[in-house]
């Protein structure tokens, strides 16, 4: 791959439809924006997708036991051959990252791509990763009529990098396999950032085990499920060439020792039963909220989500969102998303009684 550099980062981004570079110009947006910028004190926390308030105890006391450790420098080993092994992988095709965020810092910096897609509505960092490395970026924008789902023959054939999510955050939608193995080909990088893959019963449309798919590199998270944000763990799943360039340009000891400890822990096959129960109570949880929100004057669900959030569309948005903060809750405002406007708002699924409350307050406000 040859290097395209911007010269003007904060300049129009070129917007992709039906192939055609350039076709026109994409607004810009704050690409930096996130939901825990939503939240505040006394807030109902709808804005943030962390599922749990807390780690889970066993979690918690794996984590403190690890404390004892912290006089010697973090060692990669045992975490990378648990996330090896649970995702039937050779180590040498594993890296633990900083969360997925430094993922996508390391891949933008190492990768010099010709002619970069970024397909959105999707979370944004990779996309301000590749802008702050100096890559041009070509946006393709899902439609809403289209529920927001990928045809690969929107994606440019001479594009050498593609990034998209699955689950897609914010519009929880859940492309099929199939249609993200047709993106992969011989020259190209294809990035799926499966941050959320965990929060479907059976991740039934992960492509995380898929080592025959050219070009792939998948970016997983555990800060979702296990609430661990804070501490800052993820990985990358990539053909050993790729893993070592990576390896290379992080920083030395970037992830802790409690983090590794915490990746080696949710890779046991007790913590992946934990992690599918906590996916079936979701997806139940998930219905509640969907039907609760169906029942609201004006509101629109353009799909049916899947994931641990529900894309929504309301006219008057920003005014709704303030009046819910007054009432308080926090809901994350989804105008930063590339192709989405100021009436779409993300609302993380919560359990039932928390929804029942919002919805509640929700109607208070629309009516």
């Amino acid at each position: 791959m040859g290097s395209d550099a911007m010269t003007e980062l904060d300049g129009p981004i070129p917007d992709e439809r039906d192939g055609a570079p350039g076709a026109r110009v994409a607004p810009d947006v704050d690409l930096r924006h996130h939901g825990d910028a939503e939240i505040g004190p006394g807030l109902v926390d709808l804005a943030v997708n962390v599922r749990l308030t807390a780690p889970p105890p066993w979690l918690v006391r794996r984590l403190t036991a690890s404390l004892g450790d912290l006089a010697a420098y973090p060692d990669t080993g045992r975490a990378r051959a648990a996330i090896a092994a649970r995702h039937r992988r050779p180590i040498a095709e594993v890296l633990p990252t900083a969360g997925a965020a430094e993922a996508f810092v390391l891949l933008a910096r190492t990768l010099t791509p010709r002619h970069a897609v970024v397909v959105h509505p999707q979370f944004t960092e990779p996309e301000a990763a590749l802008r702050a490395a100096g890559h041009t970026v070509h946006r393709v924008l899902l439609d809403e009529q289209d529920g927001f789902t990928l045809d690969p023959a929107r994606i440019p054939d001479e594009a050498d990098l593609v990034v998209l999510g699955n689950p897609t955050n914010p519009t929880s939608v859940l492309h099929p396999a199939a249609t993200i193995a047709a993106l992969a080909r011989p020259g190209r990088i294809l990035v799926v950032d499966e941050a959320f893959a965990d929060t479907i019963p059976g991740e039934p449309e992960s492509v995380a085990d898929r080592r025959e798919l050219p070009g792939l590199v998948v970016v997983r998270s555990l800060t979702k499920t296990w609430a661990l944000a804070g501490l800052r763990i993820g990985y990358v799943l990539a053909s050993p060439d790729l893993v070592r360039i990576l390896t290379d340009a992080q920083p030395l000891w970037s992830v802790s020792t409690p983090a590794l400890i915490a990746a080696e822990a949710c890779c046991t096959p007790e913590a992946l039963a934990q992690a599918e129960a906590l996916a079936v109570t979701l997806a139940a949880d998930r219905s509640y909220l969907v039907e609760r929100l169906r029942t609201v004057s004006g509101m629109r669900l353009p799909v049916v989500p899947r994931s641990s959030f529900v894309l929504a569309r309301i006219e008057g948005g920003p005014e709704i969102r303030e009046q819910l903060r007054e009432r308080g809750y926090a809901v994350r405002r989804a105008d930063t998303f590339p192709g989405l406007g100021p009436d779409w708002l993300r609302i993380a699924v919560r359990d039932r009684a928390t929804t029942l409350a919002f919805a509640a307050a929700l109607e208070g406000v629309v009516t």
